[in-house]
C-alpha cells in the first residue's frame, strides 16, 4: 500500500510540478554524485523529485551524474546539492552528510566496490 501511495504522490508531483512551470522557465543542472548502484539511483532520484520545484531527476550510473530539471523560482542548485548530501552522497565538491552516509546500506557507501545489482 505504501508503494502505491508513493507512486501516486510522485505522479501527482510531476503532473502538478510540470503544469506550474511556464515553458522556457525551467533550468537544468548536472551534479556529480558518489552513487554506486540502482538503490542509490532510486534513493537520489526520489529525494530530488519529492523536493519543491524539481520536475525531473535522472541519475546516470555510468558517470554518476544526476541531471535535474527544476523551476528556479522554487529552488536553486545549492538546495539541490544539499538534498543529495543530506541523502548520504557527495554532490560535486560537497561532501555527504556523514550521519546520512553511515545509514546507507553498505553496498551504497562510497568505499563499496562499484556494482550494478538490482533491487
Amino acid at each position: 500500500m505504501k508503494q502505491v501511495t508513493l507512486v501516486l504522490v510522485l505522479i501527482l508531483g510531476v503532473v502538478f510540478g510540470t503544469a506550474a512551470n511556464k515553458p522556457g522557465k525551467e533550468k537544468e543542472v548536472k551534479i556529480k554524485t558518489s552513487a554506486q548502484c540502482d538503490m542509490c539511483k532510486e534513493r537520489i532520484e526520489k529525494n530530488l523529485t519529492l523536493s519543491k520545484g524539481v520536475t525531473e531527476a535522472i541519475l546516470n550510473l555510468d558517470d554518476k551524474v544526476v541531471t535535474v530539471k527544476y523551476n528556479p523560482k522554487r529552488t536553486d542548485e545549492d538546495k539541490l546539492r544539499k538534498i543529495i548530501t543530506e541523502t548520504g552522497y557527495d554532490a560535486d565538491n560537497l561532501m555527504c552528510v556523514q550521519s546520512a552516509h553511515d545509514k546507507l546500506p553498505s553496498c551504497c557507501q562510497k568505499d563499496a566496490e562499484p556494482h550494478g545489482h538490482k533491487n
